[in-house]
């Protein structure tokens, strides 16, 4: 149900760009990144992650270009409790709780970023920008620090980008925070550092 509403979102968004703008001002790739969590002793996640990315160029100025910038995708990602002690013994069930909790799960995260890129062109052929993104996710298992369900993905990165004719290699180090803004009970989130090299074909 969640793969067939995301797609319908992309097809929908992707149909409406093709019909009302010029091509050049459009671009469209996919993604592979690798990241873990921001150094802790509390518990361990990983994740890796494919995306599409479909890119807008709504205003270019003498210096920069303003991009709006659609992502699919799916994030598969291992998380394990260590402390214990994190869930705490006034919780309903804490000890089948920590026995659950600290068992090592693989959790599935299904997420559509709405992001706006401000890139600055070096050369003809290479440019750098910073993204700032949010956007809807749905994860499909309860973990202690998160509910499974409903939940927000943010991102911010730092890119560079070499085009050679019309095909871009882009490298994005980024910081990701998931959380579900208090909507359910679990709601400490999971804070990564990544990493994400793309390929982009600019129409």
């Amino acid at each position: 149900m969640v793969r067939k509403l995301l797609l319908c979102c992309f097809l929908v968004s992707s149909c409406l760009i093709f019909s009302q703008e010029k091509k050049q001002n459009i671009a469209l790739g996919f993604g592979y990144g690798i990241g873990n969590e921001i150094k802790n002793s509390d518990y361990t996640y990983t994740n890796r992650y494919v995306k599409g990315q479909f890119f807008y160029t709504f205003k270019t100025t003498q210096n920069f270009r303003f991009e709006l910038l659609l992502q699919p995708e799916i994030n598969f990602a291992t998380h394990q409790l260590l402390n214990l002690y994190f869930v705490t013994p006034d919780e309903p069930d804490f000890e089948a709780k920590r026995a659950a909790y600290t068992k090592l799960k693989n959790i599935r995260e299904y997420v559509l970023n709405v992001g706006l890129v401000v890139r600055k062109p070096i050369t003809d052929n290479f440019s750098i920008y910073a993204l700032l993104s949010v956007g809807p996710m749905f994860t499909d298992t309860e973990t202690e620090r998160l509910s499974k369900g409903f939940a927000f993905s943010d991102v911010f990165g730092i890119g560079f980008s070499l085009k050679t004719k019309n095909i871009i290699l882009d490298l994005r180090p980024n910081v990701r925070h998931t959380s579900n803004a208090g909507l359910q009970n679990s709601n400490a989130g999971f804070n990564t550092l990544n990493i994400e090299a793309s390929v982009i074909f600019q129409l």
